[in-house]
């Protein structure tokens, strides 16, 4: 069973633009912070899921974030911030459709997009890192 969600502020001045399922602060007192590495979408065995296909590739990412979480005791509804790399910032509304599966889009996380000119492997469309946080 995973802590209870962290108790945090989720702010959007009114002086920045308005948002895109992401939140511009998430002030958070944490008892413990946990770092995800940036998730490819590759399955346990190390193959490739999702060959050419930039949704698949976007979810498998996600469910490997959720794993990692998973082997820390936390789930999504920890994760303060993502970071998500792309090598084509065409597929921008499945990657923001993909995410909203995945976390409270009440209380979205800090996120950072970037288009990246290669990810480590020519086949790999899409990365995904998280920090979650747990309560003081």
């Amino acid at each position: 069973m995973s802590d209870p969600a962290p108790t945090a502020s989720f702010l959007n001045p009114d002086d920045l633009p308005p948002p895109n399922g992401y939140s511009h602060v998430v002030d958070v007192v944490a008892a413990r912070v946990v770092y995800v590495s940036g998730q490819v979408p590759l399955d346990a065995g190390g193959g490739l899921v999702g060959a050419g296909n930039f949704e698949v590739q976007a979810r498998q990412c996600f469910a490997n974030v959720g794993r990692a979480l998973t082997a820390a005791g936390l789930g999504f509804e920890h994760v303060v911030k993502l970071g998500l790399f792309v090598t084509d910032i065409a597929h921008l509304t499945t990657l923001r459709r993909v995410r909203d599966e995945f976390i409270d889009d009440e209380r979205p996380p800090a996120s950072t997009l970037v288009q990246v000119a290669a990810l480590f492997r020519a086949d790999v469309l899409v990365e995904v890192e998280a920090v979650a946080v747990v309560p003081a």
